[in-house]
């Protein structure tokens, strides 16, 4: 495999989980100087051009973190082809990357919690749980750049 210099994180309406998982993979990437671009979007269409979440937001200003700049965007074809790795945050959103042609979709969650979905906090009540999400995809996002990139 060549060296990896793109990540495409991928949920539901890249406005919960796949903004915190481009945000830290942004992070980390400028932390350990690698040459690497990390962005997400969603499978479907209902948040193009829209802020990630409230929730989202405010978990990340906890850690030291801004995603208040990112815009929702769906995930095209030409993206599948362009990005080195293509990576899901649960088994909906893998599957909904297939029937778009992707051939070799990650899972976030095998890099640190067993293959366990990302839990999707929109349908959370509230803010509780969005710290175990952040929690999640940060370790995961660290783990899966330090094996493949």
């Amino acid at each position: 495999m060549s060296k990896v210099k793109s990540i495409i994180f991928v949920c539901l309406g890249n406005i919960c989980r796949s903004p915190i998982a481009q945000g830290v993979g942004q992070r980390y990437a400028k932390q350990n100087n690698l040459d690497l671009d990390v962005q997400s979007a969603g499978t479907g269409d209902w948040h193009i051009g829209e802020p990630p979440c409230e929730n989202s937001i405010k978990v990340c200003k906890q850690n030291d973190l801004d995603i208040s700049k990112q815009r929702a965007q769906q995930v095209t074809i030409e993206d599948l082809k362009n990005y080195d790795l293509v990576v899901g945050l649960d088994d909906s959103n893998i599957t909904n990357l297939k029937k778009l042609g992707a051939k070799d979709v990650l899972k976030l969650g095998d890099f640190g919690f067993d293959g366990q979905d990302v839990p999707d906090p929109y349908f959370f009540e509230g803010f509780e749980g969005f710290d175990k999400v952040y929690e999640m995809i940060e370790i995961c996002v660290e783990n899966l750049i330090k094996e493949k990139c």
